[in-house]
């Protein structure tokens, strides 16, 4: 979110039309759409909790197929996406914030190939709050969750979706705590 844009409240959530709604929410699940089309018809929402409870409950009901593909919607983190410098906005804050962009060339290389590993096994990228983690935290995650079922990854994957869910409705959404099913 652009530090000069206002937070909205969320009557001000309940009176946008769809098209607004989109482009407010669109990307508080990384790259979809559907997600934010899909609990719009839920207005009026109680509370931002609300709000969160009902994308929450969307992503719960969607097939493994759909889930998987709600993974394969983010970046790989510190990869090509990011060196290209075609990272969402949000995404580009995120990893800095944790130190993607400070690796170290080794820690880069490495990286890449435990994303490449990652991404063979489960046919998705290692998503982690990175906001709520530092890159040796990343990095050792990482390592350890390559050695989990790929059902036990799905969930994984799918609980940290639900993180940075939470936190960029924070950033977009006026100070009402987003305290919900982490």
């Amino acid at each position: 979110m652009d530090g000069a844009t206002a937070r909205k409240t969320i009557s001000e959530v309940n009176l946008m039309d769809y098209e607004e709604f989109i482009k407010v929410f669109g990307n508080v699940i990384e790259h979809c759409l559907l997600c934010a089309a899909a609990v719009w018809r839920y207005r009026p929402f109680k509370s931002v909790k609300h709000l969160y409870e009902e994308i929450c409950t969307f992503v719960d009901q969607l097939p493994g197929s759909g889930r998987e593909g709600i993974l394969r919607s983010h970046p790989d983190l510190a990869g090509r996406v990011a060196m290209q410098g075609q990272l969402t906005a949000e995404s580009t804050r995120e990893q800095r914030t944790a130190g993607m962009a400070d690796l170290t060339p080794q820690e880069r290389d490495h990286l890449l190939q435990m994303n490449k590993r990652y991404r063979e096994k489960f046919g998705f990228p290692f998503v982690i709050c990175a906001r709520l983690n530092r890159k040796d935290v990343i990095l050792e995650s990482l390592e350890v969750r390559l050695d989990n079922p790929a059902e036990v990854e799905l969930e994984k994957g799918i609980a940290e979706v639900k993180k940075i869910c939470q936190l960029r409705l924070s950033d977009l959404l006026e100070s009402e705590a987003v305290n919900c099913r982490l």
